[in-house]
């Protein structure tokens, strides 16, 4: 099955497309996990977006469409991706659409994690990461505790360059502006659940697993 994942910046579209993948062998597809990589290895995509990323921008249609077609023609990931953050706006929704009847595919569920403004600035802007193991941790809802860090035989943490109050605010408007019809867009497909995005981490994985075996039986 094809599952999109949707949600603001910071809703945990990433900590729960990892849980899904864990529990049903699912292949999670990030847009900005590969687009950071393309950017930390210096190609020449990386090259092209990192300036756009760092001010909060969204990088052209072209580009994200041209990644993700590289992923949905792979055999290997035939009807068992996680969209985890596209589509962001309602063109690339029915691109996608397209390019999963070009190869013979359907999307199944649409996952939408509902998350107040206030906190998700929060969540963002308080996330570091361990530059030994990469795990993250939030100054404000999960502080860093120097027994763990120590096992990684260092303690530098790491915030990523687009981390912050200014950048985050932007991206959060532009969430509202482009990716709100995406919702009605699938909500009218009938395939949109709503989640409370609010919930503890493994409340959210429950309801999230009870939704998708349902669709699965």
């Amino acid at each position: 099955m094809n599952v999109i994942l949707l949600g603001p910046p910071g809703a945990g579209k990433g900590t729960q497309a990892q849980f899904i993948t864990q529990r049903y062998g699912i292949p999670q597809i990030s847009t900005g996990d590969m687009l950071r990589s393309a950017v930390k290895v210096g190609s020449d995509l990386g090259l092209k977006v990192k300036d756009i990323m760092a001010s909060g921008g969204l990088v052209s249609d072209e580009i994200i469409n041209n990644l993700i077609e590289n992923k949905i023609s792979n055999p290997e990931y035939k009807n068992r991706i996680i969209f985890d953050g596209f589509p962001r706006n309602l063109e690339q929704a029915k691109i996608l659409d397209n390019l999963l009847k070009k190869y013979n595919q359907q999307m199944s569920l649409a996952l939408n994690l509902k998350v107040d403004n206030q906190i998700l600035v929060k969540r963002i802007t308080g996330r570091v990461t361990c530059s030994a193991c990469n795990k993250t941790f939030n100054t404000f809802f999960d502080p860093p505790k120097n027994c763990e860090l120590k096992e990684c035989g260092q303690r530098k943490l790491i915030t990523r360059s687009d981390d912050n109050e200014e950048t985050i605010v932007k991206r959060l408007k532009t969430y509202d502006e482009k990716t709100f019809p995406v919702l009605d867009y699938y909500l009218k497909k009938g395939i949109m659940k709503n989640i409370d995005g609010m919930q503890e981490i493994n409340a959210i994985s429950d309801q999230l697993f009870t939704i998708i075996a349902a669709v699965r039986s």
